[in-house]
Formats: structure tokens, sequence, C-alpha cells
């Protein structure tokens, strides 16, 4: 769960635990994500790079993770990249399709995308219902894209299945369900649980009226391994990204204090039998 970045001028929302359907969480994250697409990339642009596919904060690139598969086994496959927001798994090589942020409405994401460059096509698509084919792909990835914020996981998975061929992965990242147990916050603050993991009541922000504006839904280990499996695949790893030496940064509630002592982000390695 990590802070908004507020627009100059707007009151703070507030922050609180509820109930949010999937019409409410749809419409708060991407008003969300065309909001503050600009300011997210000033501050995290530079980390995450115009042409490398980190999979989250911890900074694990895939080019030395290889979640999809070595390098040479991916050229000439058909890839769709989901919530790719300024798309840098396409320009690094990874993808040949974008779907960015669930979206029916342009978004500043896309703009950024098209600014910093690349030749591999941009769809506009909510995550719920891909405008592709039945076996379109050979191979799909996204980080902390779309999965964690909306409110029916296997909605999005079962189309992911659905767009893929016979064999083909699915890898996505989220933050890791601990998290949720601890206060958002990078310092020693953050150090003590302060909820119950079990606890799925989403993190919500709203505005003075009560509307959403932003929505995170808490799925517990097991919830996603069930979703996953609901989806229609097989789950082949789920991979715990180590907090690395060279990683200086916070993010968020994710620092190297938090990062040598918890896991702060959760990679599914699914494959459709």
């Amino acid at each position: 769960m990590e802070p908004i970045i507020q627009e100059s001028g707007l009151p703070e929302p507030e922050a609180t635990r509820r109930a949010a359907n999937v019409t409410e969480s749809s419409r708060a994250n991407r008003g969300w994500w065309d909001r503050n697409a600009d300011d997210y990339q000033v501050e995290h642009g530079t980390f995450l790079g115009d042409d490398r596919f980190v999979w989250g904060p911890e900074g694990l690139d895939e080019v030395e993770a290889e979640l999809l598969g070595p390098p040479e086994s991916l050229k000439g496959k058909d890839i769709l990249e989901i919530g790719a927001g300024t798309g840098p798994a396409a320009r690094a090589g990874c993808c040949r399709a974008r779907a960015p942020w669930p979206s029916t409405s342009p978004t500043a994401s896309l703009q950024h995308a098209l600014r910093i460059g690349g030749d591999v096509p941009l769809v506009q698509a909510d995550a719920g219902v891909l405008p592709f084919k039945d076996g379109s792909f050979d191979l799909a990835c996204s980080a902390y894209g779309a999965l964690p914020f909306v409110a029916d996981p296997v909605l999005v998975l079962k189309e992911v299945h659905r767009v893929l061929r016979p064999g083909g992965r699915f890898v996505f990242s989220a933050t890791h369900p601990i998290r949720w147990a601890f206060p958002d916050e990078p310092g020693p603050e953050g150090l003590s649980v302060a909820a119950s993991y079990f606890d799925r009541t989403p993190y919500v922000e709203q505005d003075e009226q009560g509307n959403a504006v932003y929505v995170e839904h808490h799925r517990t280990i097991g919830d996603r391994v069930r979703d996953i499996v609901a989806g229609g695949f097989r789950l082949v790893d789920i991979v715990e990204p180590e907090w690395p030496a060279w990683n200086t940064q916070e993010w968020g509630g994710w620092s190297p204090l938090r990062g040598n002592l918890i896991p702060g982000t959760a990679i599914y390695v699914c494959v459709r039998d």
C-alpha cells in the first residue's frame, strides 16, 4: 500500500479499510493513474528505467531473473504485458504487445509510453475484458499491474488464460501479502505487526464525499494460489526477491531496513496447460 501522490490544492484523502466492489475499484484506480502518472514517472522513472523490466521495488531485473525464460527463448514470441504503465517490458525486449492499466479512457501512462518510444503496439483495455482472440499470445507478464487493484482477480486470470496458447506462461508480481500486517512505513515504525494478516478488507483512500479515489485489495498467499488455480493456471513457483545491497532507495513502505527483514514483493509464475 503506497501512499497516494497528491495533486496540488486538493484535500488529503481519507485512508480507511472498507468494501469496494469491481466497479468502484476500477473507476477509482483508473482515475488515480490518470491524475498521478506524471508524478509517478518523475518519482520512479529513473529507477524503473526506459529499457529494463524490474519486477518490483527491490530492483529484481528480468534479465537476471529470467522468469519469462532465457532471452533467446523470447525471440519471435507474442508476449502480452498487462497493467504496463509506460511499457518498460516492451522496451526491454520482453514484450510485443502491451495492455496498459485497465482503462476505457485515455491515460497519462500511455502518453509517457509514447513519449519514451518503442514500436510495440499499445492497447487500451480493461484487464478483465481483454480485446484479443483466444490463444493470441505465447507469454504474459505484469509487474504490479492490475491484479493488486482489482476486486475480482480471478476474472483477470481467466482472461489471461483465454488469450494464452497452451503451455503459455503468465508471470505477475504484487505486494507480498505479509506486508499488509505491518504499517506502510519504511522506518522502524513499519516493523511491528499492526493488523491481522487475514483481514481481506480493501485499503481505500476516499474524498470528502466518501468516493473512493484509490483502492488496493489484499489477498493472502493461499488466496493467490486458489485464484491462480481457479483461473485455470498451474502455479510452478513463487519468488520472494531479497533486498540487494546496491539498492539504497526508499519507495513508499519499501526500504533497505524492511527489505532485509521481511519480503516486500511476491512474484507468481504460472503455466497454462
